[in-house]
């Protein structure tokens, strides 16, 4: 019992996916698209001027002589200009590659080769190697009052953009997502938001974040509703106050940012809002009960990955029972599957993807090898394990590798071990997720050394060589790494040490 019966329609062609995110709202041009939430103002943008700032972008960025197929890759802030110049892309038909801001200098040089972008749109805030390809931003921003170009339709299945997640290889893979990904989101709408068109969604996250890109401004676009963003800088605890404020109707956020704004509060008043929504790591049980309490209503867990966005949720409509994700979003093509085949209710199987689910990507940039490697025949395969009981309700078990989740981001623990294995003294590292408390888990580095090292020593060592997601929040000094008989360390072991 897997796959739903339900169908859902294939993507419209010709097609392009900001065309589709930026048209649902054409009866209203002036209704709000876009609200960046201040202390003392609010920012607002009409759909009218967010489809102008777009198309104008887009304009700009072929007149500098870019054509349909090229990549851009964005390495800007936590600002409007991150969701203008990803439609702007797409408008005209070019590549986007959104990054973390958070990537250093090192890290964002490792991807150029392999990236090959035609042109760096970068704020001078956010670290990138020199490089002739940069647009600096004044020039982006100059872009928006451009007359608008034509939207560049086209075939559904081409390349659309790319986003980078970390393999298990050690090394981020770049995967690339065809424009009809954004046409599979609809399945999300009733499977996962419950969301109409007179929502206002806030989500707390930073736009650059491809969580927030999705779940907080593109879905709400291409319903029509309204995206509210918080100021950079906005801490949890001021997060209640804002939601009342402007009305919120659905909000968004990851696991860490419920628990910091129920610290201290056995109340939160908001009476606008109908739910809130998880994803990007597993969801604490106290943390959905202590929400409920203080709000009166539910958070909506949703489990996916950068491979194809979530698929397996939670919603107002079909609540997940006790312990359990969900189900399968009505249309998603899902299933169970151990050794070639569909397991049956109550056995443990990994969760796959059929290659015909329209929100599965086209596969890894420059590395067919690692694509087939995660295909079973026709099945995309997660790596994570499930177990789906006879009501459709799953209950995720846990990874079948030792990928890491640091605030919702997957990291591979080879990419920090190779990052700190330099560090002076050092003589041998592990690094593993532990849980510090309950429903809290951080990244961990186990190692070796003579003596103990200088935590301090060692934070400021990896602040220089990984982006703060991926930076070890712990550092735990051992006589031995845990190790197999082939003499790899063995991390699983790693986090019971931790306890112990």
């Amino acid at each position: 019992m897997t796959m739903p019966t339900s169908s859902w329609p294939a993507c419209p062609a010709p097609f392009n996916m900001a065309r589709h995110v930026l048209t649902a709202a054409a009866p209203d041009p002036d209704k709000t698209a876009l609200c960046l939430l201040y202390p003392d103002r609010a920012e607002r943008w009409s759909y009218a001027a967010l489809t102008a700032a777009v198309r104008g972008t887009a304009t700009g960025l072929l007149s500098a002589g870019l054509s349909p197929g090229d990549r851009v890759l964005l390495r800007l802030g936590n600002t409007v200009d991150f969701p203008l110049a990803y439609l702007g892309a797409l408008a005209a038909g070019l590549v986007p590659v959104p990054t973390a801001a958070a990537l250093t200098e090192a890290e964002v040089a490792k991807l150029l080769p392999g990236l090959n972008p035609a042109l760096i749109l970068q704020d001078p805030d956010v670290p990138c190697p020199a490089d002739p390809r940069i647009l600096p931003l004044e020039a982006l921003r100059a872009f928006r009052a451009l007359p608008p170009t034509d939207w560049h339709m086209g075939d559904p299945e081409r390349l659309g953009y790319i986003v980078y997640t970390s393999g298990t290889s050690g090394t981020p893979s770049a995967v690339m997502h065809a424009h009809r990904a954004i046409w599979a989101r609809g399945m999300m709408f009733d499977g996962w938001y419950g969301l109409r068109a007179d929502d206002r969604v806030l989500h707390a996250g930073a736009f650059n974040w491809t969580y927030t890109l999705g779940t907080g401004l593109m879905d709400p676009w291409t319903c029509g509703a309204t995206a509210l963003i918080p100021a950079p800088g906005t801490a949890a605890q001021d997060l209640p106050a804002l939601l009342k404020a402007h009305e919120a109707t659905i909000f968004a956020a990851a696991p860490g940012v419920y628990r910091q704004m129920l610290k201290g509060r056995a109340q939160v008043d908001l009476p606008h809002l109908r739910h809130g929504l998880s994803a990007g790591e597993k969801l604490a049980d106290p943390v959905r009960a202590g929400w409920r309490a203080a709000t009166g209503t539910a958070i909506f867990e949703a489990y996916g990955m950068s491979e194809c966005s979530t698929f397996i949720s939670a919603a107002p409509d079909a609540p997940a029972q006790s312990g359990a994700l969900g189900c399968i979003q009505p249309g998603r093509r899902v299933s169970l599957r151990t050794h070639g085949a569909q397991v049956p209710a109550g056995t443990p199987g990994t969760i796959a993807v059929h290659r015909s689910d329209p929100g599965l990507m086209l596969g890894y940039l420059g590395d067919p090898d690692q694509t087939a490697a995660r295909f079973e025949g026709d099945w995309f395969l997660t790596g994570d394990i499930a177990v789906q009981d006879s009501d459709g309700q799953i209950t995720y078990l846990g990874r079948n590798d030792d990928m890491m989740n640091a605030g919702g981001f997957r990291v591979s623990p080879l990419e920090v071990e190779s990052a700190l294995a330099d560090f002076p003294g050092l003589t041998g590292i592990g690094a593993a997720e532990v849980e510090v408390k309950p429903g809290a888990c951080v990244i961990a580095a186990f190692y070796t050394a003579a003596q103990p090292l200088d935590d301090a020593g060692l934070h400021r060592y990896a602040e220089t060589k990984l982006a703060r997601y991926k930076q070890p929040r712990l550092y735990v000094h051992l006589p031995a790494l845990p190790t197999g008989a082939n003499g790899k360390v063995q991390r699983r072991a790693l986090a019971p040490l931790y306890k112990a």
